[in-house]
């Protein structure tokens, strides 16, 4: 296990190599999320090959629609 922060929660999680892992895990949507590592925003493109380190600062965001 590591632990990781989330939106500014101390969260424990599975071992993650990359943000591509990060967002299965959180089963994050293909399209309408965004991840922001360390004050860096990661573009989708670039999840896997992104590493995760103990103690990383991750900002996620859900993005919903709505009419």
């Amino acid at each position: 296990h590591m632990f990781l922060f989330i939106n500014g929660e101390r969260r424990d999680a599975p071992e993650l190599a990359t943000v591509a892992d990060l967002a299965a895990w959180l089963e994050l949507p293909a399209f309408g999320s965004a991840v922001e590592l360390n004050g860096r925003v990661v573009r989708k493109a670039e999840y896997a090959a992104i590493p995760l380190a103990e103690g990383d600062r991750l900002e996620v965001v859900r993005l919903v629609g709505g009419g």
